[in-house]
């Protein structure tokens, strides 16, 4: 190996340096002594290995000092034999301060005081007609792979300490790699969620749909516009009220005849349903228990909502087979016509307490489906519900009245509902339900309505109030909410499968090709809404965990690059052999750095078995907790990224070891003990 070194050098391939090698040394009489190491060698057997190591490359000129100065006068007259024998073939320059051996084996001896010739015993003159030659030195060149096998041969041999900073520098990764495969595994069970719980919600296209969220927004009903003008703590008295949806960026869909007709022919296997919403109001009374007559309250804090309310009158999807498909009717019939309603219970059977009293019941311990099939309730139409005074026109507060007037339409419950055991989501709120049919009644009746049509007569004033309209309350919303606008105020669209509203999705984005923004559609998937947000609060408390693992992994780099400090120090006389022998800076650099590498790999290789090792009791744990199998996993490309991590943090550390390594002089290297 030592021989072999300048061959390494040179980039001569090991079979060759092998060879070459091997050769040299039974020329120098060690063929017996290949596979000894140099502690177990004598001086002279050691300098022969020196001599060899020196003609391995085949020089021209052997530069030899003092040659004999460590051995003994026996071993000196074998090693100048040696020498002798090798000047036949080639110029040997030897440096010694032994006349006699000078004498007995020299051809021609040149004597030097302090730097100054004395004399020479074959001087050469200017009329010597002396054949010149030239000498071409080649340039030595290590190649990276024989980079990393000396690094490799190197960390061999120090076997314990090697393994020792392989564990240390694996405790980050192993951190890191539990914190992704928990990691995935949370959003694995988000991923099985949104498909199979989630996958029933609807793609959803509402008239008005909000973009962005930036905050009350400049010249808002009257604000401060100029550029100069702060909108901060401004001077004055003047109060500037607005909208709070107006602190939104909002956009308009325009829910057209030429988008409802392109919706109407999306693939029929990708959609179970397609319903449409109205913003008429609905004004419904009902007759309580003891006989008092009230207004529901359509809108109810209750009841099933990601966000904490719901309505207790909903208009299902237009598609009985769909609905039935998700919900058990526990009696009755499935409401059929207008006039019909169908009570939503939960799957405990369950009803708040808040849309009980809304639709008139006493609140009792329990009741039975008896108590609400045949529930009857009035829908009150525009010309009932409103009278006109002067040129206002006023809701009639006289309930009873009302609801005794033979224009008011009857709806009654006719069935209930439960969400069955298999269903993919709860697409009904709580409550009562009922079908289109309803509203398109209502919108019929609405159409020729008085109010309506005195509002068609004047579309500046509005006729609920007698003020004019302003950027808050515009025409077109009163207009649909006094049902005189049967445009959709949304689309509710119902997925086959969590696969199918990608489609959907899709298709809708193909109608968006080639229009300007303000004639884009924006849909809300509320399945994905929530499912971001669960991943993103996942990714977020993985990178912190990632973070703090990771403050382990640079802890161990920067123990690597002490190591390697150490080694470099330890291996000071090896590094002035090496320069010696021709290796470049950039070589001795590259031996370290590859070293370093090795480590990194090392390290990340071992801190990912370990992992696959805490992988399967990890899982039992969580398994026994949260009752799923194979929740934490790490995937091949995280493995891989965690090792080249290591190998780079790693390689990073020992760049300044490895540079003080190269600028070491190779004369005082050598001179290291």
């Amino acid at each position: 190996d030592n021989v072999e070194m300048a061959l390494s050098l040179s980039g001569i391939g090991a079979k060759e340096r092998r060879e070459r090698a091997t050769k040299v040394l039974t020329d120098v009489g060690l063929a017996d002594q290949l596979t000894k190491k140099p502690n177990q060698l004598s001086g002279g057997q050691m300098q022969r290995v020196a001599i060899a190591r020196a003609l391995v490359n085949d020089p021209k000129i052997l530069l030899a000092d003092e040659p004999t100065g460590a051995l003994d006068s026996k071993t000196s007259g074998q090693i100048m034999k040696l020498v002798q024998e090798i000047s036949k073939t080639r110029l040997v320059i030897m440096v010694t301060h032994n006349s006699k051996i000078a004498k007995e084996y020299s051809d021609r001896i040149i004597n030097l005081l302090d730097g100054e010739i004395l004399d020479d015993s074959n001087k050469v003159t200017e009329t010597d007609d002396v054949p010149g030659e030239s000498l071409i030195n080649k340039k030595t060149s290590m190649s990276f792979k024989q980079s990393m096998k000396t690094s490799f041969k190197n960390l061999i041999t120090k076997k314990g300490r090697t393994f020792i900073t392989a564990i240390a520098g694996s405790i980050g990764i192993i951190g890191i790699a539990l914190v992704l495969a928990i990691s995935t595994g949370m959003n694995g069970v988000v991923g099985d969620v949104q498909k199979d719980t989630l996958a029933g919600f609807p793609i959803t296209v509402d008239k008005i749909t909000t973009t962005d969220n930036f905050g009350p927004p400049r010249g808002a009903m009257g604000a401060p516009t100029d550029e100069n003008e702060s909108t901060l703590f401004p001077d004055g008295n003047v109060v500037f009220p607005y909208d709070r949806s107006s602190s939104t960026t909002l956009h308009e869909n325009i829910l057209n005849d030429e988008f409802i007709t392109y919706i109407e022919n999306v693939d029929p296997t990708l959609v179970n349903s397609v319903s449409y919403s109205s913003a008429v109001a609905l004004q419904i009374i009902t007759q309580s228990d003891t006989g008092l007559y009230d207004l529901v309250k359509i809108q109810s804090s209750g009841g099933f909502s990601p966000f904490g309310g719901s309505s207790v009158f909903n208009e299902m999807p237009n598609n009985q087979e769909f609905v039935e498909s998700q919900y058990d009717l526990l009696t009755g019939t499935y409401p059929s016509d207008y006039n019909e309603l169908v009570l939503v219970v939960n799957s405990q059977n369950q009803v708040s307490v808040e849309i009980l009293e809304a639709l008139g019941y006493n609140i009792n311990d329990e009741y039975t489906f008896e108590n609400f099939i045949g529930k009857e309730f009035k829908v009150i139409p525009n010309d009932v519900y409103y009278t006109q005074i002067d040129d206002v026109y006023q809701p009639n507060n006289s309930y009873e009245e009302m609801h005794k007037n033979e224009e008011s339409m009857t709806i009654k419950i006719v069935g209930v509902l439960r969400v069955n055991e298999d269903a993919t989501s709860e697409v009904l709120n709580a409550g009562l339900g009922y079908t289109a049919l309803l509203t398109e009644k209502l919108l019929d009746n609405a159409m020729t309505s008085e109010i309506v049509l005195a509002q068609e007569d004047n579309k500046e004033v509005n006729v609920l109030t007698n003020t004019d309209f302003n950027a808050q309350i515009t025409y077109e919303h009163v207009m649909q909410l006094l049902g005189g606008d049967s445009t959709p105020s949304a689309i509710q669209i119902y997925p086959t499968s969590f696969e199918a509203k990608d489609e959907v999705k899709a298709y809708i984005d193909a109608f968006n090709e080639g229009k300007y923004e303000e004639g884009q559609i924006i849909y809300t998937d509320l399945a994905e809404v929530i499912s971001s947000t669960i991943s993103s609060l996942i990714n977020t408390i993985t990178i912190v965990l990632a973070a703090f693992a990771a403050i382990s992994l640079v802890v161990s780099s920067i123990m690597i690059g002490i190591i390697t400090y150490v080694s470099v120090i330890e291996r000071t006389k090896e590094i002035g052999i090496m320069r010696s022998l021709g290796a470049r800076k950039k070589d001795i650099s590259r031996i370290f750095n590859a070293e370093t590498l090795l480590i990194g790999l090392t390290s990340g290789t071992l801190g990912i078995l370990i992992y696959l090792v805490l992988q399967t009791p990890l899982n039992m744990i969580i398994g026994n907790l949260v009752d799923i199998e194979g929740f934490a996993s790490l995937s091949i490309q995280y493995g891989l990224c965690l090792i080249a991590l290591s190998s780079a943090l790693t390689l990073v550390a020992g760049l300044i070891p490895s540079s003080i390594t190269a600028k070491k002089d190779p004369v005082t290297a050598l001179r290291t003990e």
